[in-house]
């Protein structure tokens, strides 16, 4: 399938899971797909770039080494994309490659994820908690930049003073998830002290 091709499928692509299944199914059958969708969340002013993200959190859910190829262009661009559609998505993906990377298990993306790739997913993570993103990439910002204050000092007290500022704005979702952040900055501050 040219890139072409798989563009016009994915303006097909719908909000309902069953149907952003279908589609990362589509993907993991067929992994020469994959960077095709990578090319298209990167068209980020067309609406199908949307679609793409949705379909790659679909499949990054399934099988997230699929993007270890692709570490470079991805944390490249991701502060290229704007569209409130695509940030959650893309915002989902990076926690997810945060937490994989994180995990007790030995993988594939601790070997991958290079110094340069988590900066810039470090990077576009604080920009989505100053911007004025929905809750969710906010929520899965938060998470990522948690676990990457376990090893960058500099990130919890950015972190706090961020989560603290803006706690009065914020939605009780994000108050909650907040809440909870600081809870673990402390726990993870108090066990760094013992």
């Amino acid at each position: 399938m040219t890139l072409e091709e798989f563009h016009k499928e994915l303006s097909f692509v719908n909000a309902s899971r069953e149907n952003r299944m279908k589609y990362a199914n589509m993907v993991l059958n067929d992994m020469s797909l994959f960077p095709k969708l990578i090319d298209i969340l990167f068209m980020v002013n067309d609406k199908v770039s949307s679609r793409a993200a949705w379909v790659l959190e679909f499949v990054c859910a399934e099988y997230i080494y699929a993007i270890v190829p692709h570490l470079d262009t991805f944390t490249k661009n991701i502060n290229k994309i704007h569209l409130d559609s695509s940030v959650r998505p893309v915002s989902k993906v990076c926690e997810f490659i945060t937490k994989t990377y994180y995990s007790k298990e030995p993988n594939t993306i601790k070997k991958a994820l290079r110094p340069e790739y988590k900066e810039r997913i470090i990077e576009a993570c604080f920009d989505w908690m100053i911007s004025t993103q929905k809750v969710a990439p906010k929520v899965y910002a938060m998470e990522s930049l948690f676990l990457y204050g376990l090893d960058y000092d500099w990130i919890h007290p950015e972190l706090t003073q961020i989560l603290e500022q803006n706690f009065q704005m914020q939605s009780a979702a994000f108050k909650v998830r907040a809440k909870r952040t600081l809870l673990k900055i402390k726990k993870s501050k108090a066990l760094k002290k013992s």
